[in-house]
């Protein structure tokens, strides 16, 4: 397999910070520094070391509680962004997005391998969300949603989905499309009145009030580099 993604694997570096990190010349495979994209390695036999990490930039994750109509992207023309609410922490990135009308648990991070996991198309990590609608829920609207709802003609990946009380209820996803929860309340003819996450795998928003931020620990960034495929 090609050098990148044993890295990606192994959670060591992202493909795209593998890819930076070659053409710095920092990694090493048996021995000998490499500097093509192409070096394939057998992981069995071949020897790959990542040098010069402590002159990078020191990796960190920060959960902000982010309030509604804040936007979660550096792009100023949508809005008072993230940033402009948390300056210090403007040499991030946002993790995904939780769109402006949506409050609640939002990752700024500068590790590739945290965004790659959250972001990534295998879908290992959940994210749980609570939602108030305005009309009734009925039993059948959110078995359909944990089910899965075809959205512009691809079904969403089956789900967790309860009933809190007649007017709300969570949901736990696998993936983050575009508007995901609030495109599958319309299919069903509810009209979303809050929109919250809760959880990001194993990082939880309880604890942190409305606009409050917390450093993720080493320990709770390993956590969350952990998650496994479910078998």
């Amino acid at each position: 397999m090609r050098v990148q993604k044993y890295l990606s694997q192994k959670r060591i570096l992202s493909r795209r910070e593998a890819e930076d990190f070659i053409k710095l010349g920092l990694i090493k495979v048996n021995g000998k520094i490499i500097s093509q994209m192409g070096v394939q390695i057998d992981p069995d036999k071949d020897k790959v070391e990542v040098l010069g990490t402590k002159e990078k930039t020191e990796k960190m994750t920060v959960a902000i509680n982010k309030p509604r109509g804040i936007v979660s992207s550096k792009n100023i023309t949508e809005g008072r962004t993230i940033f402009e609410l948390f300056p210090k922490f403007k040499n991030l990135n946002a993790v995904g997005r939780l769109d402006k009308e949506s409050e609640g648990l939002l990752l700024l991070s500068n590790d590739g391998v945290i965004t790659s996991l959250v972001t990534g198309d295998n879908h290992l990590v959940e994210k749980e969300y609570q939602v108030e609608v305005q009309e009734n829920l009925s039993p059948s609207k959110v078995k359909r949603m944990a089910d899965g709802i075809k959205i512009d003609g691809k079904m969403t990946l089956p789900a967790k989905a309860k009933i809190l009380n007649p007017r709300s209820f969570s949901i736990v996803l696998r993936e983050g499309r575009k508007h995901q929860i609030r495109r599958m309340c319309d299919a069903l003819n509810l009209t979303v009145v809050s929109l919250k996450r809760l959880r990001i795998g194993n990082i939880f928003l309880k604890g942190l009030h409305p606009g409050g931020y917390k450093i993720l620990t080493a320990k709770e960034m390993e956590g969350l580099k952990s998650i496994s495929p479910r078998i």
